[in-house]
């Protein structure tokens, strides 16, 4: 079974103060050790790439480049996705749900995703399975 990896999870196991940083690393090494594809989009390499440069450093961000980034299961939003997940960020109209977030809530469910890597509340309001489990 897929498991779906959101930026939350990806910076709290490359930045070492991160609050999430120990139960992410467990979570990681858990990931990494299973069989299970671990899916990312185009929008939370973006999104992880633009805040590691900004709280951790570039080094951070040739890191994933370079050791990250291959295990990753890449799924590119597309115009419908995309147009969908405006939608729903729209119809919430909530200040911190995030249109990366809902592109991921969208991809999740058309590609039958019902785990996630997060650390992230609004997956398990969307009605994902959280790894870690808190």
């Amino acid at each position: 079974m897929p498991l779906f990896v959101d930026t939350s999870a990806i910076l709290a196991v490359m930045n070492a103060d991160d609050e999430f940083h120990s139960s992410a690393r467990k979570a990681w090494a858990e990931a990494l050790s299973g069989e299970a594809p671990l899916v990312v989009t185009n929008y939370i390499l973006v999104e992880t790439v633009a805040l590691l440069q900004a709280h951790v450093g570039i080094e951070a961000v040739a890191l994933f480049e370079n050791d990250v980034l291959p295990v990753f299961d890449i799924r590119w939003v597309d115009e419908a996705t995309h147009r969908t997940a405006m939608a729903m960020l729209l119809a919430a109209g909530r200040r911190r749900l995030s249109l990366v977030d809902c592109a991921s809530f969208e991809c999740m469910r058309r590609s039958g995703i019902q785990r996630a890597f997060t650390f992230d509340p609004h997956f398990r309001e969307q009605g994902f399975e959280i790894v870690p489990s808190r």
